[in-house]
């Protein structure tokens, strides 16, 4: 089975038109690389167009605000990926003279690229035998040649590794790898596989075996920490929402968001007027909670059970805020960086116009 060529023929004949493909700019293509882990093409491309029109070069990336850069990225989720980003581009203004460099070994070296992200950029720009190892690529191989290591695991890694590192070209790599990839993405999907329509049914383990549905072995499901956040939406007519900015190593880092209490369990609004965050900021007033509204937001290790408390007053005297606090109009409409939950609730809630 000549299995390069085949494979990249069926690329050339069925891939999708994604503007990412007809670029060998390696800043373009970490772009897109940095965009699309843990987000879907359909998602992605968007923010992908808007990100280079913001930031058509490393240059630009690297003078931006992190602020800026935050903003760009709402809503995408895994906030590390565009403050590494952030860094990456000042790192390669500092050390490579502004230009993105192409070769796997440079590439490992800046922050938030490991070895599938140097080898897609340094295949498709540098013309690099570095295979890339994803989860299409995981499936495409488990399935074709019959691997049984559940996805994730060291030994499945190797043997996926050893197989691609074996089968792909000297020449076109980036075309090997990108066809791959998109094979898995689009004819060997993980559920519903086209193996009808599929070019390699006559030779592929799985399919010959009646193990289409058994293969990849799946890992073990997440286990999830459940976290309980509770948050005050405090309304000021003539000044707006108070909002905290986040700190510290934790989810929505540097993303601003309503003043927040955090428990172990749920809590009941007189509770939450017993908290040390009401007592620090509405201590001195008539404020009462009107109602709550309750939101689910799952990320990939944590399910976030948010409460969010309405505060409604007839007269009120705000504690000063410090330092950790801005008071502003609208953050859905300043261009103010927030997380995808506190835009979910003033979306949805009608709360702000």
């Amino acid at each position: 089975m000549d299995f390069s060529n085949r494979i990249k023929n069926w690329y050339n004949i069925n891939k999708r038109d994604l503007p990412w493909r007809k670029t060998k700019d390696p800043y373009k293509v970490w772009v897109s690389e940095i965009i699309l882990q843990q987000t879907r093409v359909d998602q992605g491309l968007d923010y992908y167009l808007r990100f280079l029109v913001r930031f058509p070069d490393v240059a630009t990336l690297a003078k931006a605000s992190e602020e800026d850069v935050l903003m760009i990225w709402k809503g995408l989720g895994y906030y590390s990926r565009a403050r590494n980003m952030h860094f990456t581009a000042r790192e390669v203004v500092a050390k490579h003279k502004g230009r993105f460099p192409s070769d796997f070994v440079s590439l490992l070296d800046l922050k938030g690229i490991g070895n599938y992200t140097a080898a897609a950029i340094s295949s498709i720009c540098g013309n690099e035998s570095r295979p890339v190892v994803d989860g299409n690529v995981i499936r495409v191989f488990s399935r074709l040649f019959g691997f049984h290591e559940p996805v994730g695991s060291t030994q499945s890694n190797k043997l996926v590794y050893a197989k691609a590192n074996e089968l792909i070209p000297a020449k076109d790599p980036g075309d090997f790898n990108q066809a791959v990839m998109e094979f898995g993405a689009t004819q060997c999907k993980p559920v519903n596989p086209a193996c009808n329509e599929c070019i390699f049914r006559s030779s592929c383990y799985a399919y010959k075996n009646d193990l289409v549905d058994k293969l990849p072995v799946k890992k073990k499901e997440i286990v999830r920490r459940t976290r309980f956040l509770n948050y005050l939406y405090i309304p000021f007519p003539e000044k707006g929402l108070i909002l905290y900015k986040r700190t510290g190593n934790d989810i929505w880092e540097n993303l601003w968001e309503l003043p927040l209490y955090e428990t172990s369990e749920p809590i009941t609004i007189e509770e939450m007027t017993q908290s040390a965050i009401w007592q620090d900021l509405l201590t001195n007033s008539n404020a009462r909670v009107e109602r709550t509204i309750d939101f689910k937001h799952v990320l990939t290790h944590q399910l976030i059970k948010a409460r969010f408390f309405i505060v409604s007053y007839e007269s009120l005297i705000l504690a000063e805020p410090d330092l950790k606090r801005w008071i502003i109009d609208n953050p859905l409409k300043s261009g103010l960086p927030v997380p995808r939950l506190t835009e979910r609730f003033l979306q949805e809630c009608g709360c702000i116009g």
